[in-house]
């Protein structure tokens, strides 16, 4: 079997929640984010796991994904959109019970004349500007919509994951002087606004990254492991190259290791000739460039030929291998390929 295995922690990322639930505090609700096929790892059974462990209201980015936590989950649990009600989504929101959080004026619009009655939330920008309703605009609807009864106002910090930024503070601000004395559930902290303390907690908080082990949270258990077999070995004397371009050369004696994984399965192509997979606990450096379907591994002081080595595991998590491609552990995460055969790991008891 060629195709690598991505091993899914359940318990670690039931454990992460709980462990966030706790730190928002006991009078605040805590949500959980799944959107991009809970960043990558599998919606059905990290949904189903997280509901398990306590989660009652989920977000997701697009309507179509609110589908697939909605099979999964089945009817009772709240499936935040965050993406708002979009063109041609009005069926969906109403047949799955769906809650849009509304991000203009024409969202507004289009949510209270084509679903009156139906749940919703509603978006605020306050500093980020990329999602949400303005402050001049907000001023103009407020009264109106409040009166249509949001299930929640809510906001997103652009620097959470630095604590000393000051748009934290500045956004703090300008979210109580849009919703203070509004009397509708507000909510304004993903993993690094838990991480910032309880003064950004509100009602609501709604953790993503932290959940699956990445940073801000760096007491996050670690969720995934990646394990890429070794399809063949070749010795490769001093002085030849090895992949494309042929941009590393060996200067020694050396067992190079052809291993399954590539660009086409998330790991990017600036990893190559710097990251480092392991056996156990002995490091192997990548040589040469990530290809479509390959790299190509050192093992040349390795005892003998393993059978796979780990590209993420418990000696280099998303946020290291990140760091190695010069990117963040998001985009490791929810890049991983749909080739990796998933295993989901959870106790039985």
């Amino acid at each position: 079997m060629a195709t690598a295995n991505l091993t899914v922690d359940l318990d670690a990322i039931a454990a992460n929640w709980r462990a966030l639930n706790r730190l928002s505090g006991q009078s605040v609700q805590t949500a959980a984010v799944v959107k991009a096929d809970a960043y990558g790892l599998g919606v059905t059974r990290v949904a189903r796991t997280l509901a398990a462990s306590g989660a009652r209201r989920f977000f997701v980015a697009y309507a179509e994904e609110g589908a697939a936590v909605r099979q999964a989950l089945g009817p009772g649990p709240q499936i935040g959109v965050l993406s708002g009600h979009m063109p041609g989504d009005t069926e969906m929101i109403h047949d799955l019970d769906l809650t849009p959080m509304l991000n203009s004026l024409e969202q507004i619009t289009r949510h209270l004349e084509a679903l009156p009655g139906h749940a919703f939330g509603v978006q605020l920008d306050t500093g980020m500007n990329r999602l949400g309703v303005e402050m001049l605009e907000w001023q103009a609807v407020a009264p109106i919509l409040i009166e249509a009864g949001p299930e929640l106002l809510m906001s997103h910090l652009a620097c959470a994951d630095d604590p000393d930024h000051p748009a934290n503070e500045a956004q703090l601000k300008v979210f109580h002087e849009m919703t203070d004395g509004t009397g509708v559930p507000r909510s304004f902290a993903a993993t690094g606004g838990i991480l910032l303390g309880q003064r950004y907690h509100f009602d609501l908080t709604r953790p993503g990254v932290g959940l699956y082990g990445g940073k801000p949270y760096d007491a996050a258990i670690p969720a995934v492991t990646l394990t890429l077999p070794v399809i063949q070995t070749r010795e490769v004397e001093p002085g030849e190259t090895v992949g494309y371009g042929c941009t590393w050369t060996a200067e020694r004696p050396s067992v190079i290791a052809t291993v399954a994984g590539g660009y086409a399965d998330g790991l990017p192509r600036t990893l190559s000739s710097k990251a480092q997979l392991w056996d156990g606990d002995t490091p192997c450096p990548l040589v040469g460039r990530v290809s479509m379907d390959l790299i190509t591994v050192d093992i040349t002081d390795l005892p003998e030929v393993p059978r796979s080595l780990d590209i993420l595991g418990p000696n280099q998590g998303v946020d290291a291998l990140a760091d190695t491609a010069g990117t963040i552990g998001y985009e490791i995460l929810t890049a991983l390929g749909a080739r990796y055969t998933r295993r989901y790991q959870e106790s039985t008891a």
